[in-house]
């Protein structure tokens, strides 16, 4: 799955390609905060209690499988065009950054199971962990500063989420965890093509590029 730093560098690949207005974003902080709230509840970034933990099913809109792969047009559908959908500001905009993020998980974990059922690597445990490294490594090749801020605007839009609300004390952590991602990646920067055991370069190129037209093609357009 792609961790926050990629999630961060989309973001601002896009707020630069495209321009806020353009992308239909009012409040950048809570589109930024919204390409992370998907995964504050699956217990594996934030420590959060395990009362409030939710399935990844559930937050991800994703099937099952060890390489699941969310479902962004049935969000799309539910809580953007359908009466889920809210007025445009802060939680507006924490929305389409949680699409945003269903969105880049889904087309690279798509083209991670097409990729290792080509070379003929079974879905699995060690599969899983020599993927998850793979990405970690590109990952790290972002040169990322964009850092979510715990405002009241984004507070308040996080306990009006449509899908759960999400509470301040986990918003504060998540936003820590997100500051603190940036930091690492500053002080780990690879400048240079990482050696990956499973995946490769060209696949992680691919999949950039369709994650940022798939999610242009919906915020510029409003529309799958």
């Amino acid at each position: 799955m792609p961790s926050w730093n990629i999630h961060t560098a989309h973001v601002e690949r896009l707020l630069r390609r495209e321009g806020a207005a353009r992308l239909g974003v009012s409040d950048v902080n809570a589109f930024l905060f919204g390409n992370f709230l998907p995964d504050v509840y699956v217990g594996y970034m934030v420590p959060v209690p395990a009362a409030r933990l939710r399935d990844y099913s559930e937050t991800h809109f994703a099937d099952g499988g060890t390489i699941p792969t969310p479902d962004y047009r049935a969000f799309w559908e539910r809580f953007v065009a359908g009466d889920g959908a809210a007025a445009a500001g802060p939680e507006h905009d924490l929305v389409l950054g949680a699409w945003a993020h269903l969105v880049c998980d889904c087309v690279y974990n798509m083209r991670t199971r097409s990729y290792i059922a080509s070379i003929g690597v079974k879905p699995g445990d060690v599969t899983r962990k020599r993927k998850q490294r793979d990405f970690a490594l590109f990952g790290r090749t972002f040169d990322i500063s964009l850092r979510p801020r715990a405002t009241p605007e984004l507070i308040a839009a996080c306990a009006a989420y449509p899908q759960y609300p999400v509470v301040e004390e986990d918003v504060r952590e998540a936003v820590a965890v997100a500051g603190r991602i940036v930091d690492e990646n500053h002080a780990g920067l690879i400048r240079s093509v990482p050696a990956y055991d499973l995946l490769t370069p060209e696949l992680f190129s691919a999949a950039s590029a369709e994650a940022d037209e798939t999610i242009i093609a919906g915020l510029c357009h409003q529309g799958l």
